[in-house]
């Protein structure tokens, strides 16, 4: 698979952008994890254009990201080449254009997949980032606002027409946001159309590599995209890989094994951040999702998540080693939500 120039290989893994969590440190450790492809948080054009730090601070980017995608949403399409155009200074491989994200805040803006009620602004908003850009483009949606408008079909023509070298589509409409099944089958269709001849990557449910397994198999996309699936187990990345090129699944980790990854992204995230207040807070997110399935691990979480200081969520890991070191973990049945 190829994004304008940049070679990928066959059936590449992308890192989906999840705003505050796809950070420096957790795109570095997905991708020691085995991760071909990773993307800044998304990225808003107004504050981009009105030189909002925090804003530009998300668009940083370090050797060990390639290749890399910075991703930007918004309405207004004069902001949005200007944003563009910003995005592209930061020299990342390409830029992605995002007419996915179903969160209220955002979709309310007709941003977003509030861009999927409006597919004839969503066509001239690309063709316009296209000619002012030299970067390669590319683009993340959904197969519809709700399922009486499935769209994602004249969606994929219309971006393909103008411009963009790959298509991602999460198989869920804005409408069910994270609720439901994703639709891997509206996915295969577009990657089946005769028309469509840029690469497709598919996005949804993919918690385990026996899942993307599946979901490859299904649609015959040329990559896919994991989101959710890796906050708490970047390995992810690489249990899919070694099932994908093999056949054979890779031995659940061990909880010992969990808190050794786990700490090295805590160290990445404090030689990122320099302070222990801001990396705690970024990593609680992961160790809420960390270790699903042990028994009578409630307490320990708690006070895992309510450490306020390194040395107590050091304290907390001990612990947890001790009563459940050589525990395998198994995330097959773990849910996304």
């Amino acid at each position: 698979m190829k994004i304008g120039s940049i070679e990928l290989g066959e059936t590449p893994l992308f890192l989906s952008p999840m705003e505050e969590v796809t950070y420096k440190s957790f795109r570095n450790i997905c991708k020691r994890y085995g991760a071909d492809v990773v993307c800044t948080e998304f990225v808003s054009s107004e504050a981009l254009i009105r030189d909002v730090e925090k804003t530009k601070q998300k668009m940083r980017l370090y050797p060990e990201d390639r290749p890399v995608a910075i991703q930007v949403y918004g309405s207004n399409i004069d902001s949005m080449v200007s944003a563009a155009k910003a995005a592209e200074e930061f020299q990342p491989d390409y830029i992605d254009i995002n007419y996915g994200c179903p969160m209220k805040k955002i979709v309310t803006k007709g941003a977003g997949s509030g861009m999927l009620q409006d597919l004839d602004k969503m066509q001239k908003m690309t063709a316009e980032i296209v000619k002012a850009v030299s970067l390669p483009v590319t683009a993340k949606t959904r197969i519809g606002w709700d399922q009486d408008s499935i769209s994602i079909q004249e969606v994929a023509e219309r971006l393909q027409d103008v411009g963009i070298q790959a298509l991602a589509i999460h198989g869920r409409t804005r409408k069910q946001l994270y609720t439901g099944e994703a639709d891997w089958s509206k996915i295969a269709e577009v990657k089946n159309n005769p028309r469509i001849h840029i690469p497709i990557i598919g996005n949804g449910d993919i918690n385990g590599a026996e899942k993307a397994k599946q979901c490859l198999d299904e649609s015959g996309v040329d990559g896919l995209m994991i989101g959710r699936g890796a906050i708490g187990r970047p390995w992810i990345f690489n249990e899919i890989k070694h099932y994908l090129q093999t056949g054979e699944l890779l031995p659940p980790p061990t909880v010992t094994e969990i808190i050794q990854r786990t700490r090295e992204f805590m160290q990445m995230t404090l030689d990122w951040k320099g302070h222990e207040r801001p990396t705690i807070l970024m990593m609680r997110r992961h160790f809420a999702k960390a270790f699903p399935g042990l028994a009578d691990f409630r307490p320990l979480r708690i006070r895992l998540l309510q450490a306020a200081e390194m040395d107590a969520v050091q304290q907390v890991l001990d612990e947890i080693i001790e009563h459940y070191g050589e525990v395998r973990v198994d995330y097959t049945n773990v849910s996304l939500k």
